[in-house]
């Protein structure tokens, strides 16, 4: 019998901190799985949780500014003599 989907599992992306059970809603985090949320209170764990977040937010956009792979891939590569 399979099992059925995490609570956490039909939150979108935004919401969700890197496909972890985490999740951010109306400014606090949540700790979420099959069987319920639980608040977030610890401001040092909290914290971290909004450092990750920025730095991921960080890490995607400096992936999606990176160029196109085909259009590396269309630029010759020249063979280095040694």
């Amino acid at each position: 019998m399979p099992h059925p989907a995490p609570s956490w599992a039909s939150l979108s992306q935004s919401e969700r901190l890197a496909d972890a059970p985490v999740v951010r809603r109306g400014g606090r985090w949540w700790l979420v799985s099959p069987s319920g949320a639980v608040l977030t209170s610890d401001p040092a764990f909290t914290g971290e949780l909004d450092r990750f977040a920025t730095d991921m937010a960080a890490a995607n956009r400096a992936v999606a500014d990176l160029p196109n792979g085909r259009e590396a891939s269309d630029t010759p590569v020249r063979e280095v003599q040694r």
